[in-house]
């Protein structure tokens, strides 16, 4: 699948209300599909707000399963506006178990598929506490072939390790999505750490380089209890070159269009994937030396 593909990244704040941040989702996605958006994300658990910020038993209350209520509305969204949509959901499993889930959505309104979150982070002392609510997922890396473009899907975290979008790569994905949560502690009075921040996103430019694919990370924007969501959504090429980004401060929709071509080309000049050593580096950790 190649051509020119129009990616759209709606980067929003979350109300309290899962009808109230539908409805807020869904125009901003007829707005960018009126622009010609193909592909649009929204960002992690976007339906709620981040309530891994807290342990609370309440809060499983809020995980559906998969398709439930606000998946199935999703599925409206996407055949109402003829676009691909994906974004993160909280799901609840079989025999009891929740997960981080990923859902990739085609313009017929079809789920194509779902991906679990498979990093949890597990730090409530800086107000990410999802392992008391997320299972690891078990559904390994997929890719999924939709109408305008082969596309995975990992969520947040998962984009710190370089395994995920290796695999997702290896298995044709030409876009990767993250759609994502992430920001800094209201009580960090300097804002937002730069080296933190410039990390997030030099990370996820370097998957793209190293692998040859288009990365897209959607993001939450303001300010949510304890932590406040530096925004920054952005879609980075294969080369590693940003082609376009939201700002830290505000909601903002990203439209880019992106030429699947250049992946082609890139991987004759530089064929990272064909000369890769295949079992180098799964040696497990011994941590420190």
């Amino acid at each position: 699948m190649n051509g020119i593909v129009k990616i759209g990244l709606v980067q929003m704040k979350s109300a309290a209300s899962i009808a109230a941040n539908l409805a807020r989702a869904e125009s901003r996605v007829r707005s960018l599909a009126k622009r010609g958006a193909q592909i649009i994300a929204l960002p992690e658990l976007f339906l709620t707000p981040y309530f891994c910020q807290t342990k609370d038993k309440k809060f499983f209350g809020l995980a559906e399963p998969v398709p439930g209520p606000s998946v199935r509305a999703l599925q409206d969204i996407a055949r109402r506006n003829k676009v691909v949509l994906t974004t993160s959901v909280f799901e609840k499993g079989e025999r009891g178990k929740c997960y981080n889930t990923a859902v990739v959505i085609d313009t017929d309104g079809k789920l194509r598929g779902t991906y679990r979150k498979m990093h949890i982070p597990d730090d409530p002392e800086n107000f990410y506490g999802e392992a008391y609510y997320f299972t690891p997922g078990n559904l390994g890396v997929r890719v999924f072939k939709t109408r305008f473009a082969k596309i995975a899907t990992l969520i947040c975290w998962d984009q710190w390790f370089p395994e995920g979008a290796r695999v997702a790569a290896a298995k044709g994905a030409q876009i990767i999505f993250y759609p994502t949560a992430i920001g800094y502690q209201l009580k960090a009075k300097s804002g937002i750490n730069e080296a933190e921040h410039e990390a997030w996103q030099v990370i996820q430019r370097a998957h793209a380089i190293a692998n040859t694919v288009f990365v897209a990370a959607c993001n939450r924007v303001g300010l949510e209890h304890r932590l406040r969501f530096w925004g920054t959504s952005f879609v980075a090429d294969p080369y590693g070159r940003v082609l376009a980004q939201a700002c830290t401060e505000k909601e903002e929709d990203v439209l880019v269009p992106c030429d699947l071509g250049v992946i082609d080309q890139m991987r004759k000049d530089w064929p990272f994937l064909a000369a890769r050593k295949i079992g180098v580096g799964q040696a497990k950790s011994k941590g420190k030396s």
